[in-house]
């Protein structure tokens, strides 16, 4: 699993934060400001915030809402669990450069990642990013 996250986190360019907050004391904002922070472009994804600008980037109010010159190629979710799967085929529908599906900690959902794989995407569930990329992309 580290080898492939290894390799998620040494190719992703543009990550979709499905569910930011606007709030940096919560655990999405700190994620992708961490992100951010290492050079990924992070693109907020949060129907309420829609219009708006965090961390310099507008944000959608859904995955599809994403203009195609964003090449959106890792999902990263924080919503419950049983919204993932509305997440994923949003995701398969809209973002034609999407490698990987990421669900944070706390989050999965089987069938979701089961089909999102079938379409050849990459699956991650129940980790952080920001907690595994010290680990695996350190030296």
């Amino acid at each position: 699993m580290q080898d492939e996250i290894r390799d998620i986190l040494g190719n992703a360019k543009v990550i979709a934060v499905v569910g930011m907050s606007h709030k940096p004391e919560r655990p999405s904002y700190g994620v992708a400001q961490f992100l951010q922070s290492k050079g990924y472009r992070v693109i907020p994804v949060n129907p309420g915030l829609a219009g708006q600008e965090l961390l310099g980037e507008t944000v959608y109010a859904d995955l599809g809402a994403i203009p195609d010159e964003i090449a959106v190629d890792m999902v990263d979710v924080f919503r419950r669990s049983e919204a993932v799967p509305e997440v994923v085929n949003e995701a398969l529908a809209h973002l034609p450069h999407l490698k990987t599906i990421w669900m944070q900690l706390g989050v999965s959902h089987d069938a979701a990642a089961e089909k999102a794989r079938g379409q050849g995407v990459k699956v991650v569930m129940n980790r952080c990013p920001k907690i595994d990329y010290p680990r695996v992309m350190a030296g």
